[in-house]
């Protein structure tokens, strides 16, 4: 089988597609940058002898580059790459969308408009959620951040809209009698200095080593792992959440709870109608 992970060159990504090759899975690494990709492709070829890898020009801040993107047949994608910008600025994609909105959701909700023809019947859309949108509200009258944009907020909100759209998604799949499963994954509380090294693409200092988080938290290997079930998993059903089973944080992947804004059907139809209207496509539901 073959699955596509976006931003899988570097982070979560880059383990998602380790783990998805050490399973003897054919993984292409969706990138915007060939020579990060090169990389990671050198890296993952090193960590897992014989891993079929490849990676596909991706840019999520260009939906020209999205809607252009060329993979093959795919049994699944995990849309994992994602912008949180610590600078106080508003920035934009070159489509004129706020940047964090636009590359996190707008760019992920194209991008599955895009592989329509090319997911194979019962594949998996699986999106990358995060604990930080349970506290997060959608503000229809200024989705694009123009009014208060807050850098956190942005990020909060895009994690949501992300979340919702794959709820949303599953639901018109079902409705549809659709084969394919729509699947949220979370990776809990993932930290650099938790992360194993991968050099050159991650290389903890002496004193990352010896942090104390490692007792609430895990590195980003452990958050890759509620998506590697997501994508693979036997016992994965159409409309899960999954997350890591310690408080949501570390640990073993589990199906989670779907409630709370999660459970707002009528925000997230609203939302997929002006994900619509800004993409310019619409995801098949076949």
């Amino acid at each position: 089988m073959a699955v596509l992970v976006t931003g899988g060159n570097a982070g979560i990504g880059y383990f998602v597609a380790e783990q998805l090759a050490e399973a003897g899975v054919e993984v292409v690494l969706g990138s915007r940058d060939a020579a990060k990709a090169e990389v990671a492709l050198k890296v993952l070829r090193e960590r897992v002898p014989g891993a079929r890898v490849s990676w596909a020009r991706l840019d999520l801040a260009d939906l020209a580059s999205v809607k252009g993107i060329e993979v093959g047949e795919l049994e699944a994608v995990v849309l994992n790459a994602g912008v949180y910008l610590d600078g106080p600025e508003r920035r934009e994609t070159k489509d004129g969308h706020e940047m964090t909105f636009g590359v996190n959701h707008l760019g992920h909700f194209a991008l599955t408009a895009a592989l329509q023809d090319r997911l194979k019947p019962g594949a998996r859309i699986v999106t990358t959620g995060s604990f930080a949108a349970k506290s997060a509200k959608l503000d229809f009258e200024d989705l694009q951040s123009t009014r208060d944009y807050q850098p956190k907020t942005a990020y909060e909100r895009s994690k949501l809209a992300q979340t919702l759209f794959a709820l949303e998604l599953d639901r018109r799949l079902r409705a549809a009698g659709s084969s394919r499963l729509s699947v949220v994954a979370h990776p809990g509380g993932a930290l650099d200095s938790l992360t194993p090294d991968r050099p050159p693409l991650h290389v903890r200092s002496t004193k990352q080593k010896l942090s104390l988080a490692r007792i609430a938290l895990q590195g980003k290997d452990g958050g890759a792992r509620p998506a590697v079930r997501a994508a693979v998993g036997p016992d994965v059903h159409s409309g899960q959440i999954w997350g890591p089973r310690v408080f949501g944080l570390k640990g073993r992947p589990r199906p989670e709870p779907v409630r709370g804004p999660y459970a707002d059907a009528e925000a997230a139809a609203r939302l997929w109608a002006a994900s619509v209207e800004l993409t310019g496509v619409e995801p098949s539901i076949s």
